[in-house]
């Protein structure tokens, strides 16, 4: 993508595991906990990563954010290679690219005020030859809080003025991208729809872009423009937002689009219930690593690895892709004689 702000390319981040026990055992001494993924992010766009909890989100965003060593891959943001820059050199990069991370009150420190914690990133970043306090009072009416919240401490806050904080800390710098790691976590359903809407209108004003990552679908249709699933580490399926609500391909994303909560309780919708075992790291499926949760599994899914085609905007990894509309096949129930 020419227009690319980031692009990432076979990026696997791994953990090491067991050390001479696991040695001795003929087991495997780490894990990928992102197993070889490639994405682009453009100017302006906002980006969504969904999946279930483990599948990867959090450690993609934070081995893009230089925070997890790659072990393979490419990370390139602005036109700079991002791997294997020490903290020094990765400095001015964060300037760049902001990181909100899950916990609204949680990830600000409770011994600071709301206006010392907004003006940390110019302290951290020694910009101090701006006037912090206007810096303050700006980035407060950006996110729609009144001045005197800068005398406020953390636990005077609700869970939506501190995210608002959190996105307050976030624009401070005038990033190009911000990682926004569940940004509607633990929030009510109206404050949700608020903070969407006020990372919707920062885009646009502030010429932002937008990594999203989250398990709630709501979110992503309301403000991305388009979206990865990870299952197990791994894009299962990538493209169009919208493309994917109105006609996901993948199975796994059509069970998890079933399983959305739905605010018509007169729509009658087919739900996909999926065996609730996910496979485990240590030991990952030969083939189609989903094909021990798939309604759709042939035999050809247990043993070969499905590859997405790589030119197409809407890739997904499955030898059957479903068609719109597609329901799991019934199978035959067998009884023991």
């Amino acid at each position: 993508m020419s227009d690319s702000l980031l692009s990432v390319r076979d990026v696997r981040v791994s953990f090491e595991i067991g050390g001479l026990l696991s040695q001795a055992l003929g087991r495997p001494t780490e894990i990928d906990g992102v197993a070889g993924v490639s994405f682009d992010i453009a100017k302006g766009e906002t980006f969504a990563l969904v999946g279930e909890s483990g599948s990867g989100k959090t450690t993609l965003a934070r081995a893009i954010n230089g925070l997890l060593r790659c072990a393979e891959g490419e990370i390139i943001f602005d036109g700079k290679k991002l791997n294997g820059l020490s903290t020094r050199a990765m400095k001015p990069v964060r300037r760049q690219m902001a990181m909100m991370f899950q916990d609204p009150v949680g990830s600000l420190s409770p011994r600071l005020t709301v206006g010392q914690l907004i003006a940390e990133p110019f302290r951290i970043h020694e910009m101090t030859d701006r006037d912090l306090g206007a810096e303050t009072k700006r980035l407060l009416a950006l996110v729609g809080l009144s001045a005197d919240f800068a005398d406020r401490y953390p636990h005077q806050l609700s869970g939506g003025q501190a995210r608002r904080v959190g996105v307050a800390r976030a624009i401070a710098l005038d990033p190009a991208l911000i990682v926004a790691d569940e940004p509607t976590a633990g929030l009510d359903v109206s404050v949700q729809g608020e903070i969407l809407n006020l990372l919707n209108d920062l885009r646009d004003r502030l010429g932002l872009s937008l990594l999203i990552i989250t398990h709630n679908l709501h979110v992503v249709r309301q403000v991305a423009d388009r979206m990865a699933v990870m299952y197990l580490g791994r894009f299962v399926e990538l493209g169009g937002s919208e493309a994917i609500f109105t006609a996901p391909r993948h199975p796994y994303t059509k069970a998890l689009l079933s399983a959305n909560p739905e605010p018509d309780p007169d729509r009658i919708i087919d739900r996909i219930a999926l065996p609730a075992e996910v496979p485990s790291l240590l030991a990952r499926p030969p083939g189609c690593e989903f094909h021990t949760r798939c309604p759709w599994a042939e035999a050809r899914c247990r043993t070969e690895v499905p590859l997405p085609a790589p030119d197409d905007p809407h890739r997904t990894a499955c030898h059957f892709p479903l068609s719109p509309g597609a329901r799991p096949p019934r199978r035959e129930e067998t009884t023991d004689a």
